[in-house]
């Protein structure tokens, strides 16, 4: 079993930043964050295998958010915030795979609000 206890979040006006902490009970191979806005599908957002070695991210992002990870915390930074983020944001851990699929990901974190007013 993994615990994932998730920190960070808020509300922001658009162009602002917000950084999201999520800690695990136990190294993983590979973590990420996920998002799920009102009426929309949970996506993936941006995922970080072998302790950083290697890091996606979904298109929209790229260029504003980062991830990064130091032990078993891995951190997304984001900034130039825009009101598409707004979302619920998961952390998610995966044992043996790394990608946005859903399915890869064992374990999840109780999400966080992140709200981007315009």
């Amino acid at each position: 079993q993994v615990q994932l206890v998730e920190s960070g979040g808020g509300s922001v006006q658009a162009g602002g930043s917000l950084r999201l902490s999520c800690t695990a009970s136990r190294y993983t191979y590979c973590m990420g964050w996920f998002r799920q806005a009102p009426g929309k599908e949970r996506e993936g957002v941006a995922v970080i295998k072998g302790r950083g070695a290697t890091t996606f991210y979904v298109d929209s992002v790229k260029g504003r958010f980062t991830i990064s990870a130091s032990q078993n915390t891995v951190y997304l930074q984001m900034n130039n915030l825009k009101p598409e983020d707004t979302a619920v944001y998961y952390c998610a851990a995966a044992l043996y795979a790394c990608s946005f699929r859903n399915a890869d990901f064992s374990y999840w974190g109780q999400g966080t609000q992140v709200t981007v007013s315009s």
